[in-house]
């Protein structure tokens, strides 16, 4: 597997399936290898032959981070380096930490006002008041208010913490991204375990939106440093990851276009002077026929590589922006493909759509299906016994938690 050589490379930080698909997106587009950051010797992206990867135990620690990022822009003196966080800790400590870095290192982010104001889920859902975008009915609770509350809507509920990156630093046994909330005496409970952990900030309960894993969407796509929108991909989710710590990853999707929804968001991150990647998660409210969007994240979301596998190469967009300075103008993206993560036979038994289903027969006939961890020649042993062994385990996985 032949290496290019061009006046940039990638600095990407994290080791799951985000990484390593927007590495490939980079090989694909123009024949790098891009280096990876990793706090473990084991993931996708480990072992691979279009990855230069290195493992850094306490990546997280703010010094560490620094270091590792400075000695590769050191390494790579000669060339332009884009840094991207491939996890929501990584993209906080890139754009607070800028102003340190080396001056061939370019950070492709928003500043970190705009970052505190988006990555908060409170002040995040006050912009969406502005500018008319809908979100489910929200309660945000402090820790000083204990059981002095009542929900203006009933169970059951959505619990997550309004600041994801506070909440990841501070673990405990059983933790969860998401959790759904059945009654009073679970929300006491969890709501204890999560600020006994050491928890600071606030938590948002939401209205459950009635609907399967199929009526998710995810939006992806990338605003220029003229803070012009230039890309938007919808992805219908058809299943999500069900274990306790995967519960809100997507797991299998097929690309969708909706012209409407496109542009509400487009309109929204021109307002605010969005720059970046970014990733809307959104649901289907079908009582209401509206879109209702749960959150955002600075950054590409993990199945990114349904943008790249339907036609618009991630990469292209952030090094015609940062590299040549070229505008790209606005594209929808309409081609239609799967993105799987899993095996595909798993996701043919737990989507139970008939006319989704139909239509992902289809695609798979027509061979239009990406799977982002699987590039023809990039095949070294001990990453395929990784591989395989991942992909297996999710027969299991589905079988104990999916209800």
């Amino acid at each position: 597997m032949v290496i290019g050589n061009k006046e940039f490379i990638a600095v990407l930080f994290g080791n799951d399936i985000n990484t390593y698909s927007v590495s490939r997106a980079f090989y694909e587009a123009y024949g790098i290898r891009s280096v990876v950051i990793g706090k473990f010797n084991s993931g996708p992206s480990c072992n691979s032959k279009i990855i230069e990867y290195h493992a850094k135990s306490d990546l997280d620690d703010k010094e560490v981070f620094i270091q590792a990022l400075d000695e590769i822009a050191a390494k790579y003196s000669d060339k332009k380096v884009i840094v991207m966080g491939c996890g929501d800790n990584y993209v906080e400590l890139i754009i607070q930490n800028r102003s340190v870095f080396r001056k061939n290192i370019i950070v492709p982010y928003v500043d970190e006002n705009m970052m505190n104001d988006l990555i908060t889920k409170k002040s995040f859902y006050k912009m969406c008041d502005t500018y008319g975008i809908d979100y489910p009915k929200t309660f945000v609770y402090y820790k000083e208010l204990g059981e002095n509350f009542s929900l203006p809507f009933d169970f059951p509920l959505i619990l997550k913490p309004s600041n994801g990156v506070n909440y990841w630093k501070n673990p405990f046994k059983t933790q969860q991204k998401v959790y759904r909330i059945y009654n009073n005496e679970q929300l006491k409970t969890v709501i204890n375990e999560i600020y006994e952990a050491g928890y600071p900030d606030e938590l948002i309960l939401q209205e459950f939106v009635p609907g399967d894993d199929s009526q998710l969407r995810v939006m992806i796509g990338f605003s220029g440093t003229d803070k012009k929108v230039k890309l938007m991909s919808l992805a219908n989710v058809l299943l999500e990851e069900h274990t306790p710590h995967g519960l809100g990853n997507a797991s299998f999707s097929v690309t969708e276009y909706n012209e409407e929804l496109s542009y509400m968001l487009k309109n929204f991150l021109e307002g605010i002077g969005y720059v970046g990647f970014f990733t809307f998660d959104i649901k289907y409210d079908h009582r209401y026929k509206k879109y209702k969007v749960l959150e955002i994240n600075l950054r590409q979301g993990r199945s990114n590589y349904y943008v790249t596998g339907a036609g618009h190469n991630l990469a292209k967009y952030v090094v015609e922006d940062y590299i040549y300075n070229r505008d790209t103008g606005f594209q929808i993206v309409k081609e239609d493909n799967i993105w799987l993560a899993i095996p595909l036979g798993i996701a043919l038994k737990y989507v139970k759509d008939k006319d989704k289903l139909d239509k992902v027969n289809k695609l798979v006939k027509a061979k239009k299906i990406s799977r982002p961890l699987f590039l023809r020649g990039d095949n070294n042993l001990m990453r395929m016994i990784f591989l395989y062994k991942s992909q297996l385990s999710h027969y299991f996985k589905y079988k104990k938690y999916y209800k």
